[in-house]
């Protein structure tokens, strides 16, 4: 298959990429610098999203589209310009995609929109799948809600569409766990907060093979939860961690310190969403880490 991916790059790009390789598809990575790239047969790096570029060109008869691209959430305080350009970055994306497909013969069977189970809102007692609605009205439920109303609009150019809300991705070097681990292999780990929000994790690994599904399953569209199926608050995920590294789980971070430190971005440590992949489950996937202590020994040991 032709696979275009935007946002390749990045932590899911980077092992999506890899993945696709080994299966031996085309793949097309759209980027801002393709200078600094090394294309081959199989892989080609397309300028886009630059005064003069005509991605279209290249992009000509793609039967995937796969769009990862946004500026990172935990790069930086919220500041009212970081929280714009978060924003901006993602909807800019799309806006894009939209122009590309709109006016390329070929269209894709599939586009994969990347979003977020921020969409949700936070809460200690709720329970979310893909057929909940949004009951946040914070800056992620904002920001998730805003990039998935530009996404719907690339409904007319494709034959399916999903939007992969992807929660907290657990890798060896990239992701959550190498920051939340640190404190632990310093002898330092503790409850972070209350300790009861909730964490709604998945292993890289599965990340992955939940959108080769996705491409490969045809009844799948709309939002689509990347989440493991067995969510657990943060309190026991820091003991399952310290477990893992066999380190103490003793020196408690409060949430004020927290506060004080990451102003608004502290939220996403301190709050959170029990969220279940519905729709995966039911159109058959299945989990190479279903469980939380497999994959932190897997990602940690």
């Amino acid at each position: 298959m032709k696979i275009a991916i935007s946002g390749g790059s990045g932590f899911v790009g980077t092992e999506l990429t890899e993945e696709l390789m080994n299966q031996n598809h085309e793949l097309f990575i759209l980027t801002r610098n393709p200078d600094r790239k090394s294309s081959s047969n199989s892989l080609q790096y397309v300028h886009w999203l630059a005064d003069g570029t005509k991605p279209e060109e290249i992009l000509e008869g793609i039967d995937v589209f796969i769009n990862l691209a946004g500026e990172s959430l935990n790069s930086g305080r919220w500041t009212d310009e970081r929280k714009q350009g978060i924003i901006e970055s993602r909807v800019q994306s799309v806006k894009e995609m939209g122009r590309i497909l709109s006016v390329v013969d070929k269209k894709p069977e599939i586009v994969i929109n990347a979003s977020a189970i921020g969409f949700y809102g936070t809460s200690e007692s709720m329970e979310f799948t893909e057929n909940s609605a949004s009951i946040g009205n914070d800056f992620l439920a904002r920001t998730v809600t805003r990039w998935e109303q530009e996404a719907n609009m690339l409904k007319p150019f494709t034959s399916r569409l999903v939007l992969a809300r992807f929660g907290v991705i657990l890798g060896k070097k990239e992701g959550a766990l190498p920051r939340i681990a640190m404190p632990y292999k310093l002898f330092a780990g503790g409850k972070i907060g209350s300790g009861r929000q909730w964490m709604s994790w998945i292993h890289i690994e599965d990340v992955v093979r939940a959108l080769l599904f996705c491409i490969h399953q045809n009844e799948i569209h709309g939002p689509v939860n990347f989440v493991a199926p067995t969510p657990i608050q943060m309190d026991c995920f820091g003991k399952t961690v310290a477990q893992v590294l066999q380190r103490p789980h003793w020196f408690p971070v409060p949430s004020f310190i927290l506060k004080m430190v990451l102003g608004e971005m502290s939220m996403l440590i301190l709050e959170g969403q029990k969220v279940l992949p519905e729709k995966l489950i039911s159109q058959g996937f299945t989990f190479s880490y279903p469980n939380l202590k497999p994959a932190l020994q897997d990602l940690l040991q």
